[in-house]
């Protein structure tokens, strides 16, 4: 079956809307993936949430040895707009560069301003793996609005961006959010106003 751009994207919309208002919870696009029938070098589930965040009033960037062809195809389907990194409203940090560089694109991301804190990015990254059955990822613990205690998360890869990112939102409202896929097509998202330690087990 054919991805349709309405009403697919628009349960997209609404799984990525859960996992930003609950931090930490784990949705799942797979059944939406399943649809998505054209050749890019990004994950299924980062092509749907291109398709949901992209048009033609807002910018993006890919970070990536492939940037140019998926920015080149995206910005062909989406009317949006290539920027430098540090102006762009979105940033896709694709699985090629993930693990060594998020640190540096989220030191690299505006963050908005005291005028308008929305201002900033969102940056959009693809693990290996966020699945909290995997024994072998990082194991973190997420507190703040919408975690009635603590949410353990685990997350594949390096953890030096959980330090980068703290620098970059002590200044709330300022800041940036992240959302992450990975290869199974879980998506989980981490808003500015979400704290987040690494478990000592």
């Amino acid at each position: 079956m054919k991805l349709n751009m309405v009403h697919d994207i628009q349960s997209v919309y609404r799984k990525v809307l859960n996992a930003m208002a609950k931090p930490g919870v784990i949705e799942n696009l797979q059944k939406e993936a399943d649809k998505v029938d054209i050749d890019i070098n990004c994950y299924k589930s980062t092509f749907l949430i291109m398709m949901m965040l992209l048009d033609r009033e807002v910018s993006f960037n890919v970070v990536s040895e492939m940037s140019i062809d998926v920015s080149s195809l995206i910005s062909q389907i989406t009317y949006a707009k290539v920027k430098p990194l540090e102006e762009a409203d979105y940033i896709f940090v694709l699985d090629d560069f993930c693990d060594e560089d998020l640190d540096i694109v989220i030191k690299k991301a505006k963050i908005g301003d005291l005028v308008d804190p929305n201002n900033s990015a969102t940056i959009i990254a693809e693990f290996k793996c966020l699945d909290n059955d995997n024994n072998e990822a990082n194991i973190l613990n997420f507190k703040g609005p919408g975690i009635k205690n603590l949410n353990e998360v685990k997350i594949s890869g390096e953890t030096k961006w959980i330090k980068e990112r703290s620098l970059k939102n002590e200044e709330y409202p300022l800041g940036i959010d992240l959302i992450y896929v990975d290869e199974k097509n879980n998506v989980i998202c981490i808003p500015r106003t979400t704290s987040i330690n690494e478990s000592e087990v």
